[in-house]
């Protein structure tokens, strides 16, 4: 007598039930992961304007229109949004503006603006400042300390 070898139905339903168990696992794990990525991302991108910012007024480096130079700013528009700014005379001159609604990340600080004077002298801060960046989603924070004379971690 010849028998067949099949998959009975309860071994079928446990074996999907396992993928998916796996695949669900998989993809929080996944998601998680990207929402850090992102946020990391965005930590090195605020480090990197906040360093052009840093570099364009210890080089003294004027945008056009500008008469007279007295340093560059970031600064906190609201908790979305930042800019670089030339701080001139006869008017302050718009750098870069960078819009982070997208990514769901928020900047938090106090104060809100950060002066990065001209030609090496240091920044406008009385102590160190923390920019708190938070990922809304995922809950998780990352922060960028500007000291004093204008160090960047």
């Amino acid at each position: 007598m010849k028998r067949n070898s099949a998959y009975t139905l309860i071994e079928l339903l446990i074996a999907i039930t396992i993928i998916i168990i796996v695949f669900t696992i998989g993809f929080v794990s996944f998601r998680e992961f990207s929402r850090r990525q992102t946020l990391t991302g965005v930590l090195k991108a605020v480090k990197a304007d906040l360093r052009s910012a840093q570099q364009f007024a210890l080089t003294g480096q004027k945008p056009e229109g500008c008469v007279t130079l007295s340093g560059y700013l970031f600064n906190l528009s609201d908790s979305y949004v930042y800019e670089l700014i030339a701080s001139c005379e006869p008017s302050d001159i718009i750098i870069k503006t960078v819009d982070l609604s997208s990514k769901n990340i928020t900047i938090s600080s106090l104060p809100s603006f950060i002066k990065f004077k001209v030609l090496g002298q240091g920044t406008d801060l009385i102590s160190s400042l923390t920019l708190t960046l938070t990922h809304d989603l995922a809950g998780t924070t990352g922060q960028v300390t500007i000291g004093i004379g204008g160090d960047i971690e």
